[in-house]
């Protein structure tokens, strides 16, 4: 509650029980709402929850009951910018561990239920961007369309403060783009990806330990020159983040083996990192432990698709 300086002086001496009536007094709007801020400031921090923990399948369980409180509360506090931020950030992560992996590993054997598994990767990245956007419009008020007409200028106005916006709605999108590359419309919609990510760079290189240049690596290594990609600005990209996260990420040597090994067909690379990946003790960097978890599933499903993804090289 707030109280002028006049009133609060009035106010200094009276007993603790009448604060509390005066407290009460105030309405019980007041308090759901100050409830409500308070439980929203909650979710919005509370990933570092699931980062520690060691059971991938206990947080999946996990997961969607707190996505959708966190869209209850939007509906209440629509302007949330932490309750914003999480829900682009757990939609994306939740698509990306619990439904687009599971669909690669069942694929061989149950492809229908796989393709649907991805089709519901695809929806759940896209509600993830829209989430990221919501919150880069709180400050920049029609940044969205602007990003289309003007990608330069818009980002430019962003400053260090949307970073996490800006992140998670580009790493959403990006997925979104790769999960349904015959949705022409949202393949048009790749030009601004490339943008998005360096102006997190310019903003916070070392934003989660390297996450931006962790994605630069897909990003460059998974396009063919032609398309804009490269391999060498890929294989930059990996070296500063294994630098900035001091080589406790697993996910970033999965990527460039996903990305950059199989685009060369250097077999022994690929088999190297993901060798690694897999041998990692995951519990004496406890502050990554799930993701490096989830790293080692996909570093494992890969191996398994050796001869397939490397067809002709005498596998």
């Amino acid at each position: 509650m707030t109280y002028s300086r006049t009133h609060a002086t009035q106010r200094r001496f009276l007993p603790i029980a009448a604060l509390c009536t005066l407290f009460l007094a105030s309405g019980c709007a007041t308090v759901e709402h100050m409830a409500t801020n308070a439980v929203a400031d909650s979710l919005a921090e509370s990933s570092t929850v699931y980062a520690t923990d060691d059971d991938i399948e206990l947080v999946g369980q996990a997961i969607p009951f707190g996505l959708k409180t966190i869209e209850g509360l939007l509906e209440t506090l629509p302007k949330h910018r932490g309750l914003l931020v999480a829900a682009a950030r757990g939609f994306t992560q939740y698509a990306y561990a619990y439904v687009a992996l599971p669909a690669g590993e069942i694929e061989s054997e149950s492809p229908g239920a796989a393709r649907g598994m991805r089709h519901r990767a695809h929806r759940l990245y896209l509600r993830g961007r829209d989430y990221g956007l919501r919150a880069l419009e709180l400050d920049a008020p029609g940044f969205r369309e602007r990003l289309t007409r003007e990608t330069e200028a818009a980002l430019a106005a962003l400053k260090v403060d949307q970073v996490d916006a800006l992140y998670w709605a580009t790493v959403a999108w990006a997925a979104a783009i790769a999960s349904d590359k015959q949705n022409m419309g949202l393949l048009a919609d790749l030009s601004l990806i490339g943008p998005m990510m360096r102006r997190c760079l310019a903003l916070v290189e070392t934003y989660q330990d390297g996450a931006a240049h962790e994605f630069m690596v897909a990003f460059e290594g998974g396009r063919h020159e032609t398309q804009g990609g490269s391999v060498e600005r890929a294989r930059a990209h990996y070296a500063r983040a294994m630098v900035l996260a001091g080589g406790r990420r697993l996910s970033v040597m999965v990527s460039l083996a996903e990305n950059v090994s199989v685009r060369l067909s250097d077999r022994q690379e690929f088999e190297s990192l993901l060798n690694r990946t897999l041998a990692f003790d995951v519990d004496t960097a406890p502050e990554q432990r799930l993701a490096n978890l989830i790293a080692q599933r996909r570093a494992a499903l890969l191996l398994s698709q050796i001869d397939n993804l490397f067809l002709g090289d005498g596998g």
